[in-house]
This record gives C-alpha cells, sequence and structure tokens, in this order.
C-alpha cells in the first residue's frame, strides 16, 4: 500500500510513470468493489464491463484524493468506485420499472404486517397479505433481490428545490462541514442500528456475515448450513424491511 510520503512526493512531482504505477498498485481494490456489487446484479451483467467502469471511478478517485485529510486512499476511493459503477447501471437503467414496483409492494406489505402484528410477519402471511402463494412470494423476493442492493441509487426529491437526485447524493455530503448534515447523518446511523436489532435472529447474521465480515453470498451460506439462494431470499428480505422502516420514519 502506498503510503503518505508516496502520495506526497508524487502530489509535489505529479510524475506519469509514478501515477501509472500506483494505479496498477489498487486495480484490484476496483475488483473487488466490482466483484461484490456483482453478486446481486442480474447474470446479464458482465463483471468485466463493471471492473472497467470501476477503474473510472478509481481514476476519479487518484486525482482527487487528498493525503493531507489523514484518510486511507482505499477508503476514499471504495464509494467512488461503486459510484461510477451505478452511475453507469443507472445509464442503461437495468432494473425493470416492475421489478421496482414489485420491491415497494413488498415493502408497503411488510410494513402493513408489522405495524399490525407488532412482530415480522412470516413468509406465510407476507404472501396472503400479498394475496400470492408462497413460492411466488419467494420467487418476487429473487427479482427485486438485485433491485434492494441499489437502494441508494433511488430517485428522491430534494427537500430545497424538490429535484429529482439519487438518494446517495442526499446522503453524501462532499464538504463534510455541515453540523445539520452531521447530525441527521448520525440520526439515521443510531435508527439503523436500533431498526437491525429489531431483525430476526437469522436476518442480523446475514446482514453481519455480509457488510461485517464481508462474506460472499455463497461463503455465508456454507456457515449457515444453508443454500446460497435461501441466504439471498433472507437478505433481501432484510434489507427490504429496513428500508420500509427507514421510509416509515424519515417520511421519505
Amino acid at each position: 500500500m502506498a503510503n503518505l510520503t508516496v502520495w506526497e512526493n508524487y502530489k509535489r512531482t505529479m510524475d506519469p510513470q509514478t501515477r501509472d504505477r500506483m494505479l496498477k498498485q489498487y486495480l484490484p481494490l476496483v475488483k473487488n468493489v466490482a466483484s461484490r456489487m456483482a453478486l446481486g446484479f442480474p447474470k446479464s451483467v458482465e463483471l468485466n464491463d463493471l471492473v472497467n467502469t470501476g477503474v473510472i471511478g478509481l481514476i476519479e478517485a487518484f486525482n482527487n484524493f487528498d493525503p493531507a485529510r489523514g484518510v486511507k486512499f482505499e477508503t476514499y476511493a471504495v464509494p467512488r468506485i461503486r459510484g461510477a459503477i451505478l452511475d453507469e447501471l443507472r445509464a442503461l437503467d437495468w432494473v425493470p420499472r416492475s421489478t421496482r414496483a414489485k420491491s415497494r409492494e413488498i415493502e408497503k406489505a411488510v410494513t402493513h404486517l408489522e405495524n399490525r402484528l407488532g412482530r415480522t410477519p412470516s413468509d406465510g402471511e407476507l404472501a396472503k397479505q400479498l394475496n400470492i402463494s408462497t413460492d411466488e412470494l419467494l420467487s418476487a423476493i429473487g427479482d427485486v433481490s438485485s433491485a434492494t442492493l441499489l437502494s441508494l441509487d433511488e430517485l428522491i426529491n430534494r427537500e430545497d428545490d424538490n429535484r429529482q437526485v439519487p438518494r446517495i447524493e442526499t446522503v453524501e455530503n462532499a464538504a463534510a462541514d455541515n453540523i445539520l448534515s452531521d447530525l441527521e447523518r448520525n440520526e439515521l446511523r443510531a435508527f439503523l442500528i436500533h431498526s437491525i436489532s429489531s431483525l430476526t435472529e437469522q436476518e442480523r447474521l446475514v446482514i453481519a456475515l455480509y457488510y461485517y465480515e464481508e462474506l460472499t453470498l455463497k461463503e455465508i451460506g456454507e456457515v449457515m448450513l444453508i443454500s446460497e439462494s435461501r441466504v439471498s431470499q433472507i437478505h433481501t428480505k432484510a434489507v427490504l424491511r429496513l428500508r420500509a422502516m427507514i421510509r416509515e420514519r424519515f417520511a421519505l
């Protein structure tokens, strides 16, 4: 990993050979990010395409990185690599409208049942609420699994000018000096932690292994002794529940 002195030397000299050498060093980071994102995407989305797009984000991060801020380059670069990939997918509009609508329908059903029952609804109860069979529910959850991974990419209306922007643009603040924004982020983080605690034990384990331990769905299945497809269903249902709770709490 390039240390601070290397970065400072590069920023001072802007030597092209050093730039190329450092960029090559971070290429595995792009592949790692793209590979994790590809887990929830349709098979029609090629990993190589995601990697190539992610490299654009890497170069942008490389050009804008300021080592004086005391942040590791990897920490700074990952959101920008993801952002470049999401921008490309948004331009392709790979998630059908029917899938987005199905995701919102399941979210609303989960929220309705949790408010009425005071607990997490079973698959059977959720299927009954949606007036479909349990098998149809699991199939629907499979269809929306990739869409839930892009929840921050959903278009919402800004409060200041009512302009539609991706949700992630309203979460990330490049200036990072806005006290109100910091408070809002802290409130959202605290609420998310509280919301995760309300998930079932199985859902919490999947969330922890996927987002904190960074295991793949296949690896989680091996740990939990269940199929990869079942892990995907549990993950999707957990994310839908969290999204529904956040929407209700923050009126999004």
